[in-house]
């Protein structure tokens, strides 16, 4: 059995509009977006071609990293959260690493829960966003 740390679904709507939705879902659910890395723009600017489209969007929701930080200062190193949305093959893919099993490398049983409740929030605005 392979071993799964993404969350990723497919849908046939452009990059663009997918970024847009997913900003949408994420306010939804109490994220906000703090920041947005256009992948091949940065790495025009650094003087590399790269041709896919691809954005990070680097998402929080404040609450939930205050509560995760005052049980754990460790999961400094998991913020904020990421969500990748990418051209492939002819589909656009949105997706983000599951932050449950982000939290099991800190080996906090405190976490697991809170983790799971991020996790289950952003894959609601993930699912969202593809419809």
């Amino acid at each position: 059995m392979a071993f799964t740390y993404t969350y990723t679904v497919k849908t046939d709507k452009t990059v663009e509009q997918s970024v847009t939705d997913v900003r949408s879902a994420l306010a939804e659910q109490g994220f906000g977006t703090l920041w947005e890395l256009n992948v091949p723009s940065k790495l025009k600017e650094k003087g590399v071609d790269y041709q896919r489209e691809a954005v990070i969007l680097e998402v929080c929701n404040p609450v939930h990293a205050k509560n995760a930080l005052e049980a754990n200062l460790q999961v400094i190193y998991f913020l904020p959260c990421k969500i990748v949305v990418y051209e492939e093959s002819g589909k656009t893919s949105i997706g983000m690493m599951l932050p449950s099993v982000m939290m099991e490398s800190l080996q906090d049983p405190s976490l697991n829960a809170f983790a799971l409740e991020v996790e289950e929030a952003l894959r609601t605005a993930i699912d969202k966003a593809v419809m």
